[in-house]
C-alpha cells in the first residue's frame, strides 16, 4: 500500500527506549533473565533486542536525555526515561516525519541532525509530553511488513 509520505507518517512504533539505571544489570534481566534475544556485546552502549515487530533498547538514562536535548534532566518530572522511535526510510524523511509531527502540534526538541551513531534523527514532544526520535541509520531497514530490521 503506497502512502504518501509528506502528508502522513507510516503507522508503526520501529524501537521502545528504556532509560536504565545500570545496563549491564539490565541487558542480566531481559538476556539471561527474561531470554530476550540480543546480539549486544560486554562494552557496547546500547542493547537492542530483537522481538516480534517493534525493538526494545537499553540506553544508559542520563545518555538518553542529553541525546534528546541538552536541557532535559534525567532525574525531574517530565522526563519518564522513555523514548518512542519511528525509523523511516530514507534520511530526508527524517526532517519531512518532524515537520509534519510539528504541524499537527508536536513541539520539535532536536530539529533534524546527524547523530553521535552515524546516522540522522531528531526528537519531537507530543502535546502529553512524551519524547519521539524520528531515524535513519545506515544499520537500520525496514522490512516488508514496516518492522525495523537492527543490522550487526
Amino acid at each position: 500500500m503506497a502512502q504518501n509520505h509528506n502528508q502522513q507518517m507510516e503507522p508503526r512504533i520501529s524501537i521502545i527506549t528504556l532509560g536504565v539505571a545500570d545496563l549491564a544489570r539490565a541487558v542480566r534481566f531481559y538476556r539471561d533473565g527474561l531470554g530476550f534475544p540480543t546480539k549486544y556485546k560486554d562494552g557496547d552502549g546500547i542493547a537492542f533486542f530483537q522481538n516480534g515487530g517493534t525493538r526494545l533498547a537499553l540506553f544508559p538514562r542520563k545518555p538518553l536525555a542529553e541525546d534528546i536535548a541538552s536541557d532535559v534532566d534525567p532525574g525531574k518530572p517530565g522526563f519518564g526515561g522513555i523514548t518512542l522511535a519511528h525509523a523511516v526510510r530514507s534520511r530526508e524523511e527524517v526532517a519531512q516525519v518532524l515537520a509534519l509531527a510539528e504541524r499537527s502540534g508536536a513541539t520539535i526538541v532536536k530539529p533534524a541532525q546527524d547523530s553521535f551513531w552515524g546516522g540522522h534523527h531528531g526528537y519531537f514532544c507530543d502535546p502529553d509530553g512524551h519524547y519521539w526520535e524520528i531515524l535513519w541509520g545506515p544499520m537500520f531497514s525496514i522490512d516488508a511488513n514496516g518492522a525495523v530490521v537492527i543490522e550487526g
